[in-house]
């Protein structure tokens, strides 16, 4: 699902529209949580073989990157930002929803490390057996976790944040992934 916020609009999510940018990246967690699933009876009937190899490499690849940079531009640039424009009634509705959320990242850290400890041994070949209820819950939990952020916190995002503010989070966010000694250029005016 991509949302489309006023007064950004690009042919792609990019860090110039940051909300579009976590919204597409629900995508992609959504993707490597249905790769998860599908590992699982594989691994049973066909063990570590090359494509299980692979997928649980490029799954491992994802949730120790992309997922932890997503949970780090919400809380130390998007969170902040919410609860200081926080207004009225606002204010105990965000703070209720950040900290649910964080709570969700904390636990989603932790079934990740254990499904990675798993995964790491299958990428390397081993033939171990990658538990459904593991793999159903910590996916669960990213759904329901997802679909609060789409249907809560992003749309009043939308609705809280000034244009500047989102740019500081769009370059924040594009600061953190940038190659260690080699920060990228700021966009140019047009």
């Amino acid at each position: 699902m991509t949302m489309n916020f006023p007064g950004h609009s690009a042919p792609s999510a990019g860090f110039e529209v940051p909300l579009e940018m976590l919204a597409a990246c629900h995508l992609r967690v959504q993707d490597q949580c249905a790769t998860l699933l599908r590992l699982v009876p594989h691994i049973a009937a066909h063990g570590a073989d090359r494509p299980a190899q692979e997928a649980a490499t490029a799954v491992m690849r994802y949730f120790d990157t992309s997922a932890r940079h997503h949970h780090d531009d919400e809380e130390r640039d998007l969170f902040p930002a919410l609860l200081e424009s926080m207004a009225g009634s606002d204010a105990v509705c965000l703070r209720e929803i950040t900290a649910a959320l964080i709570a969700d990242h904390r636990e989603l850290e932790a079934r990740w490390a254990a499904l990675r400890a798993v995964l790491a041994q299958v990428a390397a070949g081993q033939a171990v057996p990658l538990v459904q209820d593991a793999v159903s819950g910590f996916t669960a939990l990213y759904a329901q976790h997802i679909a609060r952020e789409e249907s809560e916190l992003l749309p009043m995002a939308q609705r809280l944040l000034s244009d500047v503010e989102l740019d500081r989070i769009g370059l924040a966010m594009r600061l953190r992934r940038a190659p260690p000694g080699n920060p990228p250029s700021k966009p140019s005016a047009p």
